[in-house]
């Protein structure tokens, strides 16, 4: 297969692992170009991953010889950047989360649908070594029936962040906590446990920050196979600890920490995957390595090759913003919310 012709779309904080993972992948992708409407960052652009830059969406959009864009815009712009890619033909992957509220990103999964396009979701915990490694003993049913399960995320922002304008707001970011940090531990649990049938939450905005959305959220859940659970996340946590998934199967427990796994079996026997190092739980958000941006990138370009839904497809994806769209619903009510599924 040839390289793909690809444009990509937004070049600020969360261009890094992606031109870094691009770098190794030029037998896949070719960067036809990469648009930001800001000279300042094209030219850092250009400078620091020699990437060719344009101020021209319009051309990129209608030029044929891209067939894919990676769209790594804020939140609030997903539905209108990527409507106009899907629109004209182009595949599209789709920096989470796919938009600020559930119904846009529905809408935009709908015309992938309608235009025959692979939509898929960058959601990359699912491609760590780790997480592929524990999803295999799940499916091998080596681990046996799931009994319990818990999900922490004790990260940490520094006001400074949140001083950046739009971060932490609705409007702009689509929420706080669970739809910009979580989400990526929340996708992989979901995924890992088979999805989520009802919640009872908590959230709150603590002390130590001044946003509008959350920083902290606790809730019980219930598994789609009776199961019950823990999860809790927040970026009030300093100077940040890793995200951490527990499973306590009828075999042994399964824990991945920070991205590496250990399996503790009823044998005796331990089972042990080593971790990624720097994971972005700290100051840094972008303290990570691109491992799993290459290989998220690479089960993109194979769906299209193989005409198949990528790993994290936009409505697999979807399935998550419903997850979130149900803590916060119970948070409010106080009351249990079932999680939509469909």
């Amino acid at each position: 297969m040839k390289p793909k012709g690809l444009a990509v779309v937004g070049l600020g904080m969360a261009l890094k692992p992606h031109a870094m993972a691009l770098g190794e992948l030029q037998d896949e992708y070719r960067v036809i170009g990469a648009h930001s409407r800001s000279s300042d960052r094209r030219d850092a652009a250009a400078a620091t991953y020699r990437l060719p830059t344009t101020g021209d969406l319009d051309a990129l959009v209608g030029d044929p010889s891209v067939e894919a864009a990676l769209i790594l815009t804020p939140p609030n712009s997903h539905k209108d950047i990527a409507s106009r890619f899907l629109e004209a033909g182009k595949h599209v992957l789709l920096e989470k989360p796919i938009d600020v509220s559930t119904d846009r990103a529905a809408e935009i999964v709908a015309l992938a649908d309608q235009n025959d396009r692979r939509l898929g979701i960058v959601l990359q915990h699912r491609f760590r070594t780790s997480s592929r490694a524990l999803a295999d003993l799940l499916h091998s049913g080596r681990l046996g029936r799931l009994s319990a399960a818990n999900c922490t995320v004790p990260w940490w922002r520094s006001q400074a962040y949140y001083d950046e304008p739009g971060r932490g707001t609705l409007e702009r970011d689509g929420g706080g906590v669970l739809m910009t940090q979580a989400i990526h531990t929340l996708d992989l649990f979901r995924s890992l446990v088979g999805g989520i049938q009802r919640v009872g939450a908590l959230a709150a905005t603590t002390a130590i920050h001044r946003m509008e959305c959350e920083d902290y959220v606790a809730a019980v859940v219930v598994l789609n196979g009776g199961a019950i659970g823990n999860i809790m996340a927040t970026t009030a946590a300093f100077p940040g600890r890793p995200d951490s998934i527990e499973l306590f199967c009828e075999n042994g427990v399964a824990r991945i920490e920070g991205g590496e796994l250990t399996v503790h079996w009823l044998t005796g026997e331990t089972t042990h995957v080593a971790a990624e190092t720097g994971l972005g739980g700290g100051a840094d958000p972008m303290d990570f390595p691109a491992d799993s941006h290459r290989e998220l990138l690479r089960d993109f370009a194979a769906s299209i090759d193989h005409h198949r839904d990528p790993t994290v497809s936009g409505r697999d994806a979807l399935k998550t913003h419903h997850l979130i769209d149900a803590l916060i619903r119970s948070a409010d009510t106080g009351m249990w919310e079932t999680v939509a599924n469909d």
